[in-house]
């Protein structure tokens, strides 16, 4: 277990510095710290921030310079959007022959590695049976990882992250164009971390996480998927979403939405909290939602 504190002249590199990263970043400064990003408007953001940009899209072998070398690395990018392999993790982690080893990768992964679990809990132990790609690209993102751990004698901490909400990642655009969800007695269990917990449990892990160990981080509140559209809606002034029958024919749900509400499972996070010593500021989605609404 790591037992340097947050404060110290180390190297930081953020892999994928956007909504997560710039406000990881800004409770970070003012230590040396550089963002990678892919585009332009993300690039311009963390200048403004004062952070240190750099600019690649991790869709092709890494030509740039990175600050990797003996530095902390938050591994914040998700996979590719198609296929079962996370090819940005495999080029991120080539780029490392080139610009050093890193102490220590904290890598933000998914609770969708667990699959449908049927509504049961689920901790850090459980099987895990992923069936869609997206999270079997995750799946593979983490079995990198721990071959370049085992290869490379660095640090790795992973975090099962549960569904992020919070200022600006709301389903606000859902609800205001009126598409439909399933009555609540046909949603299954979901999971969430308010973003800014998300940061404090990203800052914890990293000096407190265990090397090699795996951490749950949810609310520990399981709800269900419409009771949180509905009490958006409400905390919002819009109009709660209209039902449908979930076995309708016809394409009222999404395929993407399908895939989600045929997964239900309910997240253990007792690890994150004794290991971590992290105290939730929002450990409920109606105090979540009170401070994202209230200015």
């Amino acid at each position: 277990m790591k037992t340097v504190g947050l404060m110290g002249n180390k190297k930081i590199l953020i892999t994928g510095c956007g909504y997560i990263g710039r406000r990881l970043a800004m409770e970070l400064v003012p230590r040396d710290i550089s963002g990678l990003v892919r585009s332009n408007k993300s690039r311009d953001k963390l200048a403004t921030l004062g952070i240190q940009p750099l600019q690649w899209d991790l869709e092709k072998p890494v030509t740039i310079p990175l600050s990797t070398n003996r530095a902390d690395i938050y591994y914040l990018l998700p996979p590719p959007k198609a296929g079962v392999v996370d090819s940005f993790m495999e080029n991120f982690l080539q780029s490392l022959e080139a610009n050093g080893q890193p102490e220590r990768i904290l890598y933000l992964g998914t609770t969708g590695v667990y699959g449908d679990c049927g509504g049961s809990w689920v901790d850090e132990r459980a099987p895990l049976r992923p069936r869609v790609d997206r999270a079997l690209r995750r799946l593979d993102a983490e079995q990198q990882l721990r071959r370049w751990a085992g290869h490379s004698g660095r640090e790795l901490v992973v975090l099962r992250v549960a569904g992020i909400y919070g200022p600006g990642k709301l389903p606000l655009q859902r609800l205001r164009t009126g598409k439909p969800m399933v009555a609540e007695q046909c949603a299954p269990w979901t999971n969430r971390i308010h973003a800014d917990d998300l940061v404090q449990v990203l800052l914890a892990a990293m000096v407190r996480g265990g090397n090699g160990e795996i951490y749950n981080v949810s609310d520990g509140q399981p709800g269900n998927m419409t009771d949180y559209f509905n009490q958006v809606a409400d905390y919002a002034g819009l109009p709660r979403p209209p039902v449908v029958d979930p076995d309708a024919e016809g394409d009222q749900l999404s395929a993407g939405l399908r895939s989600y509400l045929a997964e239900s499972r309910r997240v253990d996070n007792r690890k994150m909290l004794r290991e971590l010593g992290v105290k939730l500021r929002y450990p409920t989605l109606e105090e979540g939602l009170n401070a994202c609404f209230s200015g």
